[in-house]
């Protein structure tokens, strides 16, 4: 990785850092090599069980950079997405950090994270209409799974931008803070998620993603299935022996 994109990991929690201030953190090809890179180390590390995914300079991702894509450059990587993230996120809980702009593929950028904590003068939009662009970073499919369908339609259509108090009103931001303090409560409740088992962790997301998949006579079957590795673990264990003796657990990951 470059210095466009920084990885920095603490206490089981993983920070990327989108970092091209000077564009608003625009994408260019060089910068969704980084975020893949960086998603890959990700979960290649067992020390890793929340993801953090920011922007430096006070903004959170502007979208695509135009004068790179003018130049031929494509912002996008095959089976990665827009950014080399929105297809494939980290496989750990993913908490964006939103301060200024998370508009176009950077509005797609938090719509790819579990969760959203934004400072209250954040602004979310997908104004790819208004440039006879379409939104296939994954906000035409993920925006109507997260607000309601009315108001994600309109989003949409018009391209215009919601305020992040709108947005949490909505559902779609689980915290508003003060400007300048939206990485350190990200930070506070990564922590506060990496606590828990990480095996744990892993399985009930990967069960939340894929349970609208599933049909209602499959879906318990299914979700035992994933489960099970969890509950046969020494972690399991743990987690029950830790309750027992009044104390914190200590997880191994197995």
């Amino acid at each position: 990785m470059s210095d466009i994109v920084t990885l920095d990991v603490n206490d089981g929690v993983a920070v990327i850092t989108l970092n091209r201030p000077e564009v608003r953190n625009a994408a260019n090809a060089a910068l969704a090599a980084d975020v893949a890179a960086a998603v890959d180390e990700i979960d290649a590390r067992a020390d890793v069980r929340v993801t953090v995914l920011t922007g430096s300079g006070g903004t959170f991702c502007s979208g695509m950079d135009l004068k790179a894509f003018l130049d031929g450059e494509r912002a996008s990587l095959p089976g990665r997405g827009f950014a080399g993230f929105t297809d494939q996120p980290p496989k750990t809980p993913t908490i964006a950090a939103v301060e200024g702009a998370a508009v176009a593929g950077g509005c797609e950028l938090v719509l790819a994270c579990d969760m959203v904590v934004a400072a209250e003068n954040a602004k979310f939009g997908v104004p790819e209409v208004k440039r006879g662009l379409v939104a296939v970073g994954g906000a035409l499919l993920r925006l109507p799974q997260r607000i309601p369908y009315q108001l994600a339609m309109e989003l949409i259509l018009t391209g215009d931008l919601m305020d992040a108090p709108t947005a949490h009103t909505a559902g779609l931001v689980n915290h508003l803070t003060a400007p300048g303090t939206a990485l350190d409560a990200a930070l506070r409740l990564a922590h506060k998620i990496a606590a828990n088992g990480p095996l744990a962790l892993k399985a009930s997301k990967e069960i939340m993603q894929r349970a609208p998949r599933w049909s209602p006579d499959e879906a318990y079957d299914q979700q035992r299935a994933i489960a099970q590795t969890a509950f046969e673990s020494q972690d399991a264990k743990e987690g029950a022996r830790a309750f027992a003796e009044k104390r914190q657990p200590v997880w191994q990951g197995v």
